[in-house]
């Protein structure tokens, strides 16, 4: 009986030690409770084009919001981040993809916002904007797929965003995203950042190799350019829904330096 008895505590502390073991590896420790993360969607976007990342970052502790950007100017969208900002207690540090590039480069001299994360994004110097930025160069493909409403709107075509924008989604996905796409007021393509927040701010980019949207060896000098720590990922543009970890592994990275 009493070998029998051994026999049974001694399984049921090894498997203990393996339930133990499955339940650490299965939840991150909870180290980045008190930093902020606040998330920038770009051009043609909502808030919800981070909704496979946040999960990811608040399993760490970090609290997180996205914001929804109006679309309508560098001002307005950089207005709506810094009240998002102005909400938080602690740390922040500020992600932003695409166009949201621009929004964190003017939000980000706000004096909570300890790191900039660059995901796929357009970065400008002080005094720059996009056309600025694109003086010279040849357009892209998918310009020719724009679309512009009475109000001077802009939306993608669904065939730019299922091979120019989402390549790598599953062709519902990106028709999803095309349905839902946020239009993008023409005239910020000449709205100037007044001070480029990278200048002061550690910042983090994430390349996304296989964009089409942005030219991948665009994005590596723009990192290189500002200093950032940088991270490639075999991506469309949309780095955050289809290589969510990797992107969120970034933003964790800014998270654990600023702490």
């Amino acid at each position: 009986m009493n070998r029998l008895l051994k026999r049974y505590l001694a399984s049921a502390l090894l498997l203990g030690s393996v339930f133990s073991l499955n339940a650490a590896n299965a939840a991150p420790p909870q180290d980045l409770k008190g930093t902020n993360v606040v998330l920038v969607h770009g051009a043609f976007a909502d808030g919800s084009s981070w909704d496979k990342v946040i999960p990811l970052l608040e399993a760490r502790g970090l609290h997180v919001v996205s914001v929804q950007n109006p679309l309508s100017s560098l001002a307005d969208d950089t207005a709506a981040t810094k009240r998002v900002i102005d909400q938080q207690t602690g740390p922040v540090v500020l992600v932003g993809h695409s166009w949201g590039g621009f929004v964190i480069t003017q939000a980000g001299n706000d004096n909570k916002v300890k790191a900039l994360v660059y995901v796929a994004a357009l970065v400008p110097d002080s005094g720059a904007s996009i056309n600025d930025m694109m003086k010279g160069k040849p357009a892209p493909a998918w310009a020719g797929e724009l679309r512009k409403d009475s109000a001077n709107f802009l939306t993608l075509s669904t065939h730019a965003v299922v091979n120019d924008f989402a390549q790598d989604l599953p062709s519902a996905q990106a028709r999803t995203l095309a349905a839902t796409q946020g239009p993008w007021f023409a005239g910020a393509l000449d709205d100037k950042v007044s001070i480029a927040a990278w200048h002061t701010k550690p910042s983090w980019f994430v390349v996304a190799n296989q964009d089409r949207m942005i030219d991948p060896r665009a994005e590596e000098a723009t990192a290189k350019q500002i200093g950032a720590t940088t991270i490639h990922v075999d991506s469309s543009h949309v780095a955050m829904l289809s290589h969510p970890k990797a992107v969120a592994a970034a933003i964790i990275a800014a998270a654990s330096k600023v702490q």
